[in-house]
């Protein structure tokens, strides 16, 4: 069966929880699209009238980037798996979201039987309780396999935490799946933001800044490295950049010499590591931050205090 005849087929079923027949393509399809994601995905067939009449779209290279900008300016983003040309029909084809529920700038959106329909606020609420638990380093990552995984990546991890484990391609899913990184033939975000060979495709916005400035202030900076990668390269980096900029002493004890910096190293890695580890990975479009002046090391990571959390409770 060709796809034209898997599509001929679907519109004699006629619309659906998963089929929308629009009669020509307009910027309100993000509400279709939205819908889709929140539910169980499926193809918005434009084109067709409500009927299952087919009166005829054409698929521009402007349209198609049209409809990639509407589900990408969804909150969360949403991914379109495929925009086509089917005979005399466009079809564009709407994942199932993995970060439910999604919205647009016409409002929230679910698809019941047949019909895209407006969330009300008491439902989106009820949404948002149902996937509130559900963390951004549990999500499964789209479209990162196992082929992506570095095992020099893997092996400098065990050699940091001193397990004693011999890594291959063989027991590569076995070892992921010891760690909830790989369930179901799918790998999380936490097993991108780890092992994946190019941590950046998946991720764009795991990154680290270190910069070092001339004074107390942000006026005058004198070194910058950008890090984008896995989150022990970008501890390690951190801890290099910091040794680098700080002040350092030496005592000699004995016949060995101690470097002794002005800043406790143990002090500002465990605090790079929670800046790392605790990091609100959701957001995006912002960084990691260590920056180093003459008086002080700031250490900066997106995200809040947690829920029930404000700042007088840390006293002064």
């Amino acid at each position: 069966m060709t796809e034209s005849d898997k599509i001929e087929m679907l519109i004699r079923e006629g619309e659906g929880l998963t089929i929308e027949f629009k009669e020509s393509y307009t910027s309100k399809i993000d509400r279709d699209i939205v819908a889709f994601a929140n539910s169980k995905g499926g193809l918005l067939l434009l084109g067709v009238a409500d009927k299952g009449k087919v009166v005829g779209e054409k698929l521009t290279n402007k349209m198609k980037a049209e409809i990639n900008t509407i589900a990408r300016n969804c909150d969360p983003s949403i991914y379109i798996k495929k925009i086509s040309q089917s005979g005399n029909i466009v079809v564009v084809e709407v994942a199932e979201g993995d970060e439910k529920p999604y919205g647009s700038s016409s409002g929230y959106y679910r698809r019941l039987d047949a019909v895209t329909q407006k969330m009300t606020q008491r439902e989106v609420r009820s949404f948002f309780r149902e996937t509130d638990d559900i963390s951004f380093e549990d999500i499964r990552c789209r479209d990162l396999s196992l082929k992506d995984i570095s095992l020099k990546k893997i092996k400098s991890f065990l050699q940091e935490t001193n397990m004693s484990y011999k890594i291959s391609k063989a027991n590569l899913a076995s070892f992921l799946t010891s760690l909830n990184i790989y369930t179901k033939d799918k790998i999380n975000n936490a097993g991108a933001l780890m092992f994946a060979s190019k941590v950046e495709k998946f991720i764009p916005h795991a990154e680290s800044i270190f910069a070092s400035f001339k004074g107390t202030d942000k006026t005058n900076i004198y070194d910058r490295h950008d890090v984008k990668d896995d989150l022990l390269i970008q501890l390690n980096e951190a801890i290099s950049f910091l040794k680098k900029h700080l002040n350092v002493r030496s005592e000699i004890r004995g016949f060995d010499r101690f470097d002794i910096y002005e800043i406790p190293l143990d002090a500002l890695r465990e605090a790079v590591v929670n800046a790392i580890v605790h990091r609100n990975y959701a957001i995006k479009g912002t960084s990691i931050y260590v920056r180093v002046f003459d008086d002080r090391v700031e250490i900066e990571n997106p995200g809040g205090l947690a829920d029930g959390i404000v700042k007088r409770d840390f006293g002064k």
